[in-house]
């Protein structure tokens, strides 16, 4: 039997979703608390990866068992009572052999939080941004996104993908109270590439840089043209989309 997880966390304390060794990762803590309370070695696959201390409000994974679950509510408030406060199991649920948590999604969307006011409330959920850039601008360049497929300048350099091929259907700014919200959605995403893309966009912003040299950085998939990386804490990762009937 194959189960899907949904899950959100607070990626501060993780190095991560990827298990690695010797550090704490999201999906190591999952698969952790998954074989203790089912008793057998159990193993997940998430829909994607996560930088550190990048955050999740859903995110899904897949596990396989021999034999099916009685009831997966239960083992979902198994769950939550064991695992740390960053974590939350929000439901566990049967699907199809052939659906899988990573191939069967269909896009990401993500979302960068950013505010010029200094919040402790918020501290490690947002990006503390003391100057006001030019959201009108940011916004002309983010448009430019939609007209391209290739955003090799905004993936780290060392990346394990064959192709740096994306498929952009949302890139927007919005202002929300005394917040910046950076909406991003995309059949896949590369390492870093939403962090890079805010990074770069606020050059725009502060008039470092104009939307041609910006669709400049875009055609030269060279990281080393784009801007620095915007820091993980504003960062989460919002909804994964998959055909409709699965989740």
């Amino acid at each position: 039997m194959r189960y899907f997880l949904e899950c959100a966390y607070h990626g501060h304390p993780f190095n991560g979703w990827q298990r690695q060794p010797s550090v704490p990762t999201v999906q190591a803590v999952l698969e952790a608390a998954l074989s203790k309370i089912l008793r057998q070695p159990t193993f997940i696959t998430g829909s994607g990866r996560t930088d550190a201390g990048v955050h999740a409000r859903q995110q899904f994974a897949h596990f396989d068992l021999a034999t099916p679950l009685d009831d997966p509510a239960v083992l979902a408030f198994k769950l939550n009572n064991f695992l740390p406060p960053e974590i939350a199991i929000r439901r566990i649920f049967a699907v199809p052999d052939e659906a899988h948590a990573r191939f069967s999604a269909r896009w990401r969307r993500y979302e960068y939080h950013l505010s010029g006011v200094k919040d402790p409330f918020a501290h490690r959920l947002l990006y503390f941004y003391h100057r006001q850039p030019d959201v009108a601008a940011m916004n002309e360049a983010a448009a430019v996104l939609l007209r391209h497929g290739d955003f090799e300048s905004f993936s780290l350099v060392k990346t394990d993908v064959n192709h740096f091929r994306c498929t952009l259907t949302e890139a927007r700014w919005e202002r929300r109270g005394d917040r910046l919200i950076f909406h991003v959605r995309a059949d896949r995403f590369l390492r870093g590439m939403v962090r890079a893309l805010v990074g770069t966009l606020l050059d725009v912003g502060l008039g470092r840089l104009d939307v041609a040299g910006f669709e400049k950085i875009i055609l030269a998939r060279d990281r080393r043209a784009a801007g620095r990386a915007a820091p993980p804490d504003g960062l989460f990762l919002v909804e994964v989309g998959y055909p409709e009937g699965l989740v």
